[in-house]
């Protein structure tokens, strides 16, 4: 597949993702406090899919790691949101299956491969290394805040994720200079910025 394809693919799920924060940041900003919208959690959803399929198609494990694990976290802060039954069936069934769908139709096709995964001439140990850490820290962010939510039966955005969201995304800013990866380098980029802003405003406002 042309390479301006995959790219264009990683963008689109980057311009999701960064439009999700934007919508957050202003409906918070408006409302003096950290409030995550419905449409924040249905775009991440979206996101996510296109996410892991840039991943894949980068052979990149670092990236579908982390969509795997937040992939779910998504579909339940929706459901906490009592929007998923809004969602018709069919399609709740395929995002359910969607991972599960995309893991054997590469592994029968033979593009899921251990060795092309952990290619040490496609990617340096060191570097693949940095490269899930700061994946799987960036994706914690979304495993406390999907306790935290669950606790008080409410999806919420607290201080703690904004803090492994700041950190995460500095980590894998870091992997995708020395990953030469435009798409992870704007996208958290831009994300340190937003996190920043959450963090000063639940300082200054409280949640």
């Amino acid at each position: 597949m042309s390479n301006w394809i995959i790219y264009g693919i990683g963008f689109l799920a980057q311009i999701l993702f960064s439009s999700r924060i934007l919508l957050q940041w202003i409906v918070s900003e408006r409302h003096k406090k950290v409030i995550a919208p419905h449409l924040f959690w249905e775009i991440s959803l979206v996101a996510s899919v296109l996410m892991f399929v840039y991943g894949y198609l980068r052979d990149d494990f670092a990236i579908m790691l982390g969509q795997v694990i937040t992939y779910y976290v998504y579909i339940r802060n929706i459901q906490l949101e009592n929007q998923w039954k809004k969602i018709p069936v069919v399609l709740r069934i395929f995002l359910y299956l969607f991972p599960t769908i995309i893991l054997i139709y590469g592994y029968n096709n033979n593009v899921i491969d251990r060795a092309n995964l952990f290619n040490k001439e496609l990617i340096a140990p060191l570097l693949m290394a940095l490269g899930i850490v700061s994946q799987v820290l960036f994706t914690l962010r979304f495993v406390y805040q999907w306790v935290y939510s669950e606790r008080r039966k409410e999806s919420m955005l607290p201080m703690g994720f904004w803090l492994l969201s700041f950190i995460g995304s500095f980590l894998i800013f870091i992997y995708a200079i020395f990953r030469k990866d435009p798409v992870l380098f704007l996208a958290h980029l831009s994300g340190m910025v937003a996190y920043s802003r959450n963090i000063f405003i639940l300082k200054k406002y409280g949640s």
